[in-house]
Parts: C-alpha cells; structure tokens; sequence
C-alpha cells in the first residue's frame, strides 16, 4: 500500500465524537411514537479539498444545515485539507472553531485517494462517507446512501448518476466520458455496479479498514479500486440513483485521468489473475428465512450440480449453434482448418466469460485465470473437432460446407462434456472449506 501519515494534523477545535444536534421533541421524535429510532450508528462525513477556498465555506454551511435538521444519525463532517497553497486550510481551521460537529485534517501530500484514505483510516465512526465539496450531488440521497449500511442490510453504497431513475445535468463531453469508462469496467472486469466515479460514497468501517490495505492509489483511481476490491471479496454493494448537477470548476485534468485510470484497470486484473486482490472482510451470517415455520430446501452439492449444469447447457447449446453458423460463413473463403479455428476460438472465449458468469459464479477463479485455464481446453477441442472435419472429408470425399458444419457440432457436444468436467475440477473448482471473508465479524 502507498504509505501515507498515520498521525494526520488536526486543526481547529475537537469535540467528542459523535456530534448530535439537540432537538425538541416532535411528532418524529418524540416517546409517543411507536417507529423505533433508525439506530446508533454514527456517521463521519468526509470532504477532501485541495485549493478550494471559493467553494468550501458554502458547502460545509448548507450540509451543516441539512444534517441538523434532516439528518437522524449522530454525524460528524471531517474537511481533509491535502496540500492546499491558497487559503482553504485556514478557512477550514476556521469552519471547524465556527461550527459544532466540523473537523479538520490538514495533509502535507496532494491526492484524493490519499485524503480519503488517511480519514477513513483515522476515523472513528460505524459510517465513513465521501462527497465533493461542490455538492454536485444533491443531498437528498444522503440518507438512502446511509440507511441500507445502518440497518446491516449493505456493505457499501454508492450514488450513481447512470442509474435508470438518476436525473444528471453535464455537458456531452463528461456524458461520453463517464459512460465509456463505467462500460469498460463491466466488460473488462464484470462489475455490476453502473457508475464508479461519482463523489458520493459510503462504507461500513468495519468492511472498509480491510480493504483501506489493499489499496495503492492515492488520487482518483481509488473510488474505482476501492469499487472492486469491494465487490471481488463479495461486499454487497447498494446503489442509489441521484440527481446531479456539473460543476465546471472542476479540479479535474481529464486526459491524464483517463490514463492512470486505465494503468489502474489493467493493475487490479492482474492482482485479480494472482489472487493477490483478495482480502479478509467481515462474513455475513447464512441466509435463512425470517418465518419461524418455514419449510425450507436443502441446499446440497447436487443440487449446485444441477444448477450449473442447466446455464452450462443452456449456455452451450447457444456456442454450438454459433460456432457452426460462423464455421460456415467462414468456410466459404477459408479452409476447414482456419475456419475451425476462428469460428473455435471465437466462440470458446465467448462462452468461457459467460459460464464464468452464470453456471460458476461462485467460483473465486479471477478473469485472466479463467481464460488462460480456457486456453488449454480450446486447444483440447481444436485438435477434437478438427480431427472430425478431417476425417469425415477423407471419407465422404467433396464434402459440402454444411455437412461439415454438422460434423462440427457432434463433435462439439463431446468436447463439451469434457469442457464440462474440466472447468467444474480445475478451472472453477470450488474450495468449500476456506473464503476469502472472515468467519467471524459484524454483519449489521
């Protein structure tokens, strides 16, 4: 991990952590009411700034406000200063001395991922929360960001402006950007969660200070690293679909993001392909019905045969159709050889990634794991299934495309049960006896 201070400066006034607003007792509060309180989880709210003395004052005031009268949870909001050379750290001084609830940090190194790590690490909390000092995420999805992390339902949650019922307001440049960037990261490493970079975060500490180790960015890369980790060690993650609106005062140098963006995508497959991307999180308890009489099915390794054996035919009935229709298309120009070597090696890629999904989805086998093990069986099949063009050419002569196509899929049924049986062994094997979460560890 890339070193950062573990005894970051504090400035201004400190308080005994949480802070809670006193309030009168209302038709929400008051012991006449028969909805329980929502819970003692505390919550630390984490602004990381770098030369923001135009825009800090008016952020911290107006979540100030919405925090004393909206907000349930004992909070606290943290202003990490990393490496300011205008006024902000002074101004942040000051917000903290002005206001209950505010506290600094003051880093001497420049670097979002470093801000946030260093407070997220430091904090006391239950809660860590990120958002940007420009607020260009409105505030009325704080508390859904917050409330599936207090009641124990989620690990991490995350505000996302590609959402179906997000409302974002930005210019066509940062539009094609974002959602480009948020594909790559599904087709490249199969995530599911639909926006990674939007400055509206939250974590469980408990599942974060794991995690907080195995990251190494210390700038804008670490929302995505953090994202991946999270979901790669079985986190469940919520997402929240927001309204947000562009801020063109922005910090932001597009190109050289998009680059170490990249250089980072391309550090976490690897680390993923190694195993060296797991890490020990809090386990979760089993699942279990809530109805004291339910009467409920067995799971059983028979039963986890049988489910991946339907998406395993399902899926390979689909890549045999495929391969013969692209097998024939191909063999119009090509020789049977070339043709069953593309049309093999297209579609063994394709269903590799789609069993890796669906028929063992609970294997811990990483990307690039996955398809080097795939490798070996494409050759296995290769040499099968051209074996049996071959030899049904020699024997029946001038042999028309299609009938080779034919030939093609009957061999290919028997390439996949092999396939099959290979992949579930060695490739997808599943170890039952260790995870990569905890046995123990809090869970709500």
């Amino acid at each position: 991990m890339t070193a950062s201070p573990t005894s970051p400066e504090r400035c201004g006034a400190t308080f005994q952590f949480p802070y809670e607003e006193p309030v009168e007792p209302t038709e929400r509060t008051s012991p006449e009411t028969t909805s329980p309180p929502l819970g003692p989880s505390t919550v630390d709210i984490v602004i990381p700034v770098h030369n923001e003395e135009r825009a800090l004052r008016g952020c911290v005031t107006t979540l100030h406000e919405r925090l004393r009268n909206d907000f349930p949870f004992p909070w606290r909001i943290t202003i990490v200063d990393n490496a300011s050379t205008d006024s902000t750290p002074e101004l942040a001084e000051q917000l903290s001395e002005e206001m209950k609830g505010v506290d600094c940090l003051r880093l001497d190194r420049k670097g979002r991922g470093l801000a946030l790590r260093t407070a997220w690490g430091n904090t006391d909390a239950d809660i860590a929360v990120y958002m940007d000092v420009d607020l260009s995420t409105g505030l009325d999805g704080l508390l859904p960001l917050v409330a599936p992390l207090a009641s124990g339902h989620s690990d991490m949650a995350i505000g996302s402006r590609l959402a179906p019922a997000a409302r974002t307001v930005r210019g066509p440049r940062r539009e094609l950007i974002s959602r480009c960037y948020n594909k790559l990261i599904r087709l490249t490493h199969g995530s599911r969660f639909s926006d990674a970079q939007c400055g509206f975060k939250a974590v469980r500490t408990s599942a974060l200070r794991p995690l907080l180790h195995a990251t190494n960015d210390d700038e804008w890369f670490f929302d995505t690293e953090l994202l991946l980790l999270a979901e790669y060690n079985g986190l469940r993650i919520h997402e929240v679909p927001v309204d947000w609106v562009e801020d063109t005062d922005s910090r932001v140098k597009v190109f050289n993001t998009a680059v170490d963006d990249l250089r980072g995508l391309w550090r976490i497959a690897r680390r993923k392909s190694t195993g060296a991307a797991r890490v020990a999180v809090p386990a979760r308890g089993p699942v279990t019905s809530e109805h004291p009489d339910a009467v409920l099915a067995p799971e059983s390794k028979r039963s986890r045969l049988f489910g991946q054996l339907g998406y395993f035919a399902l899926i390979g009935v689909f890549c045999t159709i495929g391969q013969a229709v692209l097998y024939w298309l191909l063999r119009q120009w090509w020789p049977a050889v070339a043709a069953n070597f593309v049309s093999l090696l297209v579609l063994t890629i394709l269903n590799t990634e789609a069993n890796r999904r669906l028929s063992f989805r609970d294997s811990e086998t990483g990307l690039g794991r996955a398809h080097i093990g795939a490798g070996g069986l494409f050759l296995l099949g290769y040499l099968v299934t051209s074996a049996a063009v071959l030899l049904y050419d020699s024997a029946a002569g001038d042999a028309s495309p299609a009938a080779e196509s034919v030939v093609l899929a009957c061999a290919s049924v028997l390439v996949t049960a092999i396939r099959f049986l290979l992949l579930r062994t060695t490739v997808f094997r599943r170890d039952d006896s260790s995870s990569p979460r905890q046995e123990s560890g809090e869970t709500n």
